[in-house]
């Protein structure tokens, strides 16, 4: 019995090509039916702590910095809280001493926490003593360290410049010189906060496997060319991560810098956050409220762009 049978020497090719895009679009329709990893309810929670720890606050700040307000009351007046502040006549010593600063200080914790990274994930006696002794600082109240510090550094009586004089070594007044004041606290800073940057170090370094190290021991190479092929690399996403927090930290910084010297010697350790206090000290409410949100938008300024940055140079295992 013969029938008509249709030519499919050719359909395989073309039903090939006409089924991908419905395949695709049922791989999409599938997507959209599952929806998000986990029901939008769970969402909830850290939504609104966000909505009223931060977006409302923010909203609020930049309200009252158009307003010249008190506890009961306030007065709109635009934006002469800004051109007052920018008029300001120690902010450009305040911008440039934040971002030494910020500079200085996250420089530091990324070379100084690499160190004692790497040292601390070497097969060394009281490591995690050790580990314990550099985290210490951390755990510190900001306001004593710099209370202590204070002490510490006084000129003659002091425990540092005794201990220079041991060696015949005159020390200068640390906090009292406009040449020291400033790089005197950011070495405070550094000491009290080198510790969380060890620990982001150490568990990056901890992380990264045990074959590479291999690779470069089977090629004859030593401790240096470990580090210099393998942690330091590998170890960036520690790196980049250290960055980002000691900056922003340092843009920020205000308190070990108002206890340890107010600003001084005059006006030359002042930075943009011991600024805006002062006006909040003077009464200028609405004018320290401006001062903080031109520093929000400096720092996010700053550091949206080098996050950018350095996210781009990640290097993965």
């Amino acid at each position: 019995m013969t029938g008509h049978r249709p030519d499919t020497r050719d359909a395989g090719p073309r039903s090939a090509g006409s089924g991908l895009p419905a395949r695709r679009a049922h791989a999409t329709r599938a997507r959209r039916k599952t929806g998000p990893a986990y029901p939008y309810a769970l969402y909830l929670p850290a939504a609104l702590v966000y909505t009223v720890i931060f977006l409302v606050p923010t909203a609020m700040a930049f309200y009252f910095a158009l307003t010249r307000w008190t506890l009961f009351d306030s007065e709109f007046v635009g934006l002469d809280n800004f051109r007052d502040f920018l008029a300001e006549q120690n902010l450009s010593i305040g911008f440039r001493n934040t971002v030494v600063y910020a500079v200085v200080t996250s420089a530091l914790k990324v070379v100084i926490g690499l160190g004692l990274g790497v040292l601390l994930t070497s097969k060394l006696r009281l490591r995690g003593f050790l580990r314990s002794l550099v985290f210490f600082p951390v755990l510190v109240s900001t306001v004593a360290v710099g209370i202590t510090f204070s002490v510490l550094l006084k000129p003659d009586t002091g425990l540092v410049d005794k201990a220079l004089a041991l060696v015949g070594i005159s020390g200068p007044d640390w906090l009292g010189d406009a040449s020291t004041a400033l790089l005197s606290v950011a070495l405070v800073d550094v000491w009290k906060g080198v510790g969380l940057a060890t620990v982001i170090y150490i568990a990056g370094i901890l992380s990264i496997p045990t074959d590479y190290y291999q690779a470069v021991a089977v090629d004859g190479g030593g401790a240096w060319h470990r580090f210099r092929h393998v942690t330091l690399p590998l170890s960036w996403p520690a790196t980049y991560s250290v960055i980002i927090l000691s900056f922003i930290g340092g843009l920020r910084s205000f308190d070990l810098i108002w206890t340890m010297t107010r600003g001084g010697p005059g006006f030359t350790s002042d930075v943009i956050a011991s600024i805006i206090y002062k006006q909040y000290q003077a009464g200028f409410y609405g004018l320290s409220t401006a001062g903080n949100v031109l520093l929000f938008v400096v720092v996010t300024a700053i550091v949206v762009p080098l996050n950018w940055f350095l996210g781009r140079r990640q290097v993965s295992p």
